[in-house]
């Protein structure tokens, strides 16, 4: 029977004979209800009143019984969210559970009601929230979108309507002389004047058979200028109609849709580790690599200028051929990321992995991926207190599970409260796919964005100024950094391996990573 047919009958007393009374409390072991007069005896017995539990009338169709040991349901277990008997409270699977009296869960899960519709009213932010309101809100926002989307293909049409409205209209002129030209002469009755306007008639019909409605305007400064205008209008429109096509889709798909916008300019790279060939930009967001003064090797923290709220999030655009790590990492150990706890994304050897670490205190630190699959990687260092370990990233494919692709665009979702670390692929402006959701346990470490460009062994080579560069012939040479200090403007004299090759290939600098 529902709750609201039980509101509307009346539970009455099943020891009344005659003039059945309205029940006042329903036992659960006897499976009856009271009236006032007849509860006296539970109320006043001691046994009664603390073996037999009472409830609010109640209709009792058979329920009271634990369907497996035959005994009067007392307890709740909050943990399987069902009422149970004695013995499954002692003795079988809900012994290690979160067990209640009926009273007492009654009163904890009515406060946990009054929490979760808090919670509700946060969320919604609206005590009042209605489908109607939300339509309203949503068909407001999508109408900006297209009014300004409407507004723009507006204005370009009006601009090259107007601009060759009198090209047309001359054009059209031709055309309309001749035609009164020819009916003309053709009304001409005299063999003399016929004869003598036809030249004319001539010149018209021909000059208006050379007109071409489809024409645009005609080579000039006006011309170019209509058309420097419309381009200037068509970026708009495509603008706003990217715009108005990326709402759409956050409306459907707001997880793997969302609008890609550029990283906070606050957020900027912090040197921890790199070479001779490694530089940064002078708003320390960009940096530059220079093939001939080393290998591409470098650790670099991500700070924040400003004041950091509740998540951090970061775009970078990461290396094509190095090696690479980006996630968090604890603030003292940045020079040696496997001396301390790490958790982010890897790219080695063309393959992605996932760093994470455990404790040994049996602390709960899994990663998971909703995109793609997941495989134990050999990659393990144990440390004293805590473990690093890598898992190979894959996807399902053709061939069964298959490496990811590396991706050139990377953004990361650090939150706070939850403890979790997202990194999602970038591949188009409205489109984002993600890579990898890491949980991490709780701790108490200090960790800070990170990004690790090259291998790792070569973080800690030492020697900068003086390393091997080998030829196409498989020559050896080594790079001295003072020469290439002093030969840096003289290309020509620079020295060259026996083959003729220029040792050490052209000067390149290019950016291999940069905060977007």
């Amino acid at each position: 029977m529902s709750d609201n047919q039980q509101k509307d009958q009346v539970i009455l007393c099943d020891m009344c004979i005659e003039d059945r009374k309205p029940a006042r409390k329903t036992c659960m072991k006897c499976e009856i209800s009271m009236c006032v007069q007849h509860l006296q005896a539970h109320l006043t017995t001691p046994v009664l009143l603390q073996t037999h539990p009472l409830t609010e009338p109640m209709a009792l169709c058979g329920t009271t019984k634990c369907p497996q040991h035959g005994k009067l349901l007392e307890y709740y277990c909050l943990d399987d969210m069902t009422c149970v008997c004695v013995s499954c409270a002692i003795e079988d699977q809900h012994r290690l559970h979160n067990m209640k009296t009926f009273s007492t869960a009654h009163k904890d899960l009515m406060k946990k009601f009054e929490g979760e519709k808090k919670a509700l009213l946060v969320k919604t932010d609206d005590k009042n929230v209605s489908l109607e309101k939300w339509e309203k809100s949503e068909r407001e926002k999508l109408g900006r979108c297209s009014v300004r989307l409407i507004e723009a293909v507006t204005n370009l049409r009006d601009i090259s309507l107007t601009s060759i409205q009198s090209s047309v209209s001359a054009r059209m002129v031709a055309i309309k002389t001749s035609k009164s030209s020819m009916q003309a002469a053709q009304n001409e009755k005299d063999t003399f004047r016929f004869l003598q306007m036809y030249s004319q008639v001539h010149q018209d019909v021909e000059k208006a058979k050379a007109v071409d409605l489809r024409k645009g305007l005609e080579p000039g400064s006006d011309r170019d200028k209509l058309v420097q205008e419309i381009r200037q209008n068509g970026e708009k429109m495509v603008k706003q109609a990217g715009q108005f096509w990326g709402a759409l889709l956050t409306l459907v798909d707001p997880e793997n849709h969302q609008e890609l916008f550029t990283t906070g300019s606050d957020l900027i790279f912090e040197p921890q580790i790199f070479g001779p060939s490694i530089s940064l930009s002078k708003d320390n967001r960009k940096v530059f690599y220079n093939s001939w003064m080393g290998q591409c090797a470098a650790t670099f923290l991500i700070r924040s200028t400003q004041s950091v709220p509740n998540y951090q999030r970061w775009l970078v655009s990461l290396p094509k051929e190095s090696d690479w790590i980006i996630g968090l990492c604890d603030k003292k150990s940045a020079r040696n990321l496997r001396g301390g706890p790490v958790y982010g994304l890897c790219c080695k050897d063309n393959q992605l992995s996932s760093l994470t670490t455990e404790y040994e205190d049996n602390c709960d630190v899994s990663s998971n991926s909703k995109a793609f699959g997941m495989q134990t990687g050999e990659n393990t260092e144990t440390e004293k207190q805590h473990r690093v370990s890598s898992a190979l990233i894959t996807h399902q494919g053709g061939n069964g599970d298959e490496a990811v692709p590396r991706p050139e665009m990377v953004e990361v979702f650090w939150s706070f409260l939850p403890s979790s670390l997202s990194f999602f692929r970038r591949t188009r402006q409205h489109q984002r796919e993600e890579i990898l959701t890491i949980k991490m346990g709780l701790n108490n470490w200090d960790l800070a964005p990170f990004v690790q460009l090259g291998p790792e062994n070569a973080q800690n080579s030492g020697d900068w100024s003086n390393q091997q560069w080998r030829c196409r012939c498989g020559t050896s040479h080594y790079r001295d950094v003072n020469r290439y200090n002093q030969s840096m403007s003289q290309q020509s004299q620079r020295p060259k391996c026996s083959c003729g090759e220029i040792i050490g290939g052209r000067f390149i600098t290019e950016v291999v990573c940069e905060l977007l």
